[in-house]
């Protein structure tokens, strides 16, 4: 039995019901995520000590499927064919000491932006649990799956967050690798954009309509306002006055400034150029319009993915040059409106990929998971940029110096984001449920980031 006293954060009100199932697409909208009402009780505890929350948005790039370290930011010059496979070039970036693989040279001129941890590690090779372990930083096999950190931050943020568009924003498809929203519910579950920010109109699911133009959707509105007889009879009981709110506040996220947001028609045609005219460009493109929106978390989840067992380097020399035109523009872009002070950007998969190159059949020059040692980038909201942290061996096969753990790095950023990670979920049985674990013998711990904090 749920203890009485928990209920009101685990059950939904019947004027809740109503409100969520109303009105066909809103209702739609209102169950993603979208209310306010059923929010976190307790506000954000105050960070850890030491670290001051800079960050208002986070935007997250998950590059799923696990990208190469050795292939790209963390290159290993004379290790030999086996491991540098058909990569041997480096290039020097704007700090010195610091260099990347010659397939990031617009990165290569930001690099003051952002710092990379070349010692990330968490010993895990399977997609699924790996996924989990570094958007949770709990390890898999506990009674509920906990909820992802663009969740939490849901959770935590939702209830001073005034947008309209929901606080937790994955574009364009969700990585599917477990519940991110956990057991925090449906509420906390990341809206998924859909459609592509590169086509000629972004057919953002549930917000913009394939094949209705915006005149045919305004036209249907006031068709269905005409109609409602009954709800202006009773405008005045206070369940129909919510419905009609939450009409009111779904419309304007489908046709008025929430709708905004996502038409990059309104961006100027050489900035979008600069992103990149590829899915992920332009992703990049419609994160920076979000953060001007006020939303607390987004997740870039990459189009294409990673899991380079074969056409290995095939992959890496289509994908890699739009990583770094739409993350090095993103950032600049970032930095020229004054937004990157407040916005943290960390972009890793769930694991690297292994640095001894499998040439036989029928991987034919492929890269396997990795999860030993692996190297995220970070930048902004409170991070310092032109450091690097951590080391691999001299092949990028395992930690040679500062290991750096899930719960350090997810530590890290929630004290950043003003939410502290010590304090407790609202679990439906009751349990004891820490955003992050505490350190043990199993859940491994080299302490919270500040070498990077600025």
């Amino acid at each position: 039995m749920v203890k009485e006293d928990r209920l009101t954060e685990i059950r939904v009100p019947r004027r809740e019901v109503l409100r969520h199932g109303v009105y066909g697409a809103g209702g739609v909208l209102l169950g993603s995520g979208f209310t306010k009402s059923i929010v976190a009780q307790e506000t954000a505890s105050p960070a850890t000590p030491n670290i001051e929350p800079k960050a208002k948005s986070v935007i997250q790039i998950f590059l799923w499927g696990g990208m190469s370290h050795n292939d790209t930011w963390d290159p290993k010059p004379g290790a030999g064919r086996d491991y540098l496979g058909e990569f041997t070039e480096v290039i020097d970036t704007n700090v010195p000491g610091i260099q990347l693989s010659a397939l990031f040279p617009k990165l290569a001129k930001q690099a003051d932006k952002f710092s990379l941890i070349r010692s990330m590690t968490h010993g895990n090779n399977g997609h699924e649990t790996a996924a989990y372990i570094m958007q949770t930083g709990h390890l898999p096999g506990e009674r509920l799956a906990y909820p992802s950190i663009g969740a939490v931050f849901a959770y935590f943020k939702g209830k001073d967050y005034k947008g309209i568009i929901p606080p937790y924003v994955v574009l364009t498809r969700s990585p599917g690798r477990f519940s991110e929203e956990g057991f925090l519910g449906p509420n906390y579950k990341a809206f998924a954009t859909g459609g592509d920010p590169n086509a000629t109109r972004f057919e953002v699911e549930g917000v913009v309509a394939r094949g209705i133009t915006d005149d045919r959707q305004k036209a249907r509105r006031e068709l269905l306002d005409k109609l409602n007889t009954f709800g202006r009879l009773v405008v005045e009981h206070p369940e129909i006055a919510l419905a009609e709110e939450s009409k009111r506040t779904a419309y304007e996220l489908i046709l008025g400034p929430g709708r905004e947001v996502f038409d990059l028609s309104k961006e100027d045609p050489k900035l979008r150029d600069a992103y990149g005219r590829h899915t992920f460009g332009q992703c990049c493109l419609v994160a920076r319009r979000l953060v001007e929106a006020g939303v607390p978390y987004i997740v870039i989840n990459y189009p294409g993915g990673w899991d380079t067992h074969s056409n290995h380097f095939a992959t890496m020399r289509r994908q890699c040059p739009q990583l770094d035109e739409g993350l090095a523009m993103l950032l600049q872009d970032l930095h020229d409106r004054g937004l990157l002070e407040t916005t943290l950007v960390w972009c890793t998969g769930e694991f690297g990929r292994t640095p001894k190159v499998s040439w036989e059949p029928p991987w034919n020059g492929g890269r396997h998971h990795h999860g030993n040692v692996f190297t995220v980038l970070v930048a902004g909201g409170g991070f310092k940029g032109g450091r690097v942290i951590g080391a691999s061996d001299e092949v990028g096969a395992a930690v040679k110096e500062r290991p750096v753990y899930p719960v350090d790095l997810l530590g890290t950023i929630y004290a950043l984001g003003g939410i502290d990670f010590r304090a407790k979920l609202p679990h439906p049985e009751g349990l004891d449920a820490p955003v992050l674990p505490e350190p043990s013998d199993r859940v491994k711990s080299a302490g919270l980031l500040t070498e990077l904090i600025a």
